[in-house]
């Protein structure tokens, strides 16, 4: 297997990439894993997507909806690499004697991995309303793997909340207050509360089929 530092979504297999986020070195780490979680619901909407049938203007829906989760696959793996390469820099910045560069290395860090990590929530927010869409309208025998899409794009969305969040928690390392953090970067602050609100607009969605999904729970 390739040094931990060169293993990628892109060239390593899923046993060498699980392998390293096992590894304690943090890249890859959590944000990168909600980035394989993202590529995992992607790849789970254009699988139901495929074996779905549409006619007239849904036929022209689906297609869009199709093209939309394949691009989303590749661009959740490659902001995966991305953030696997933000937490080198992230632990590099902690490591720097205390003192005005170690400040400034952590703010710039926390910023880089925080902007990644709203990003990859965006992304996975414009997902949701495709495998609603599918829940409602895609091939009824697969309505379980929708719920198991739903189950990767919660992880996702989770994990590009948290992150976002403590990533702007870190910049009081650099001698800021949360008060100063939120004047600062308010869209960053934002992004954490419009996460919110999407995890609970999954969690109405899953719960909406999941009698459809698993008929036999005796919930």
């Amino acid at each position: 297997m390739a040094d931990t530092e060169e293993v990628t979504t892109q060239h390593s297999t899923v046993q060498e990439w699980t392998r390293a986020l096992g590894e304690s070195v943090g890249s890859p780490g959590g944000g990168a894993g909600a980035g394989v979680m993202l590529a995992i619901a992607a790849s789970l909407t254009s699988m139901v997507a495929g074996y779905t049938d549409a006619e007239g203007e849904q036929e022209n829906q689906l297609a869009d909806l199709l093209s939309r989760a394949q691009n989303l696959r590749r661009t959740a793996l490659e902001l995966a690499d991305g953030d696997a390469s933000a937490s080198r820099a992230f632990g590099a910045a902690f490591r720097l004697e205390k003192g005005d560069e170690r400040d400034q290395a952590i703010r710039e860090a926390s910023l880089v991995a925080a902007r990644a990590s709203a990003a990859l929530g965006d992304h996975a927010i414009d997902a949701i309303s495709d495998l609603s869409w599918l829940a409602d309208n895609g091939n009824k025998a697969l309505i379980a793997d929708v719920v198991v899409a739903f189950g990767a794009l919660r992880a996702a969305v989770t994990g590009a909340r948290t992150n976002v969040s403590f990533d702007l928690a870190t910049l009081r390392s650099s001698g800021l207050t949360l008060e100063q953090v939120r004047e600062r970067q308010p869209g960053l602050w934002a992004a954490v509360e419009k996460l919110d609100a999407a995890i609970e607009r999954i969690d109405r969605m899953t719960a909406a089929v999941d009698d459809r999904a698993a008929p036999t729970d005796s919930a």
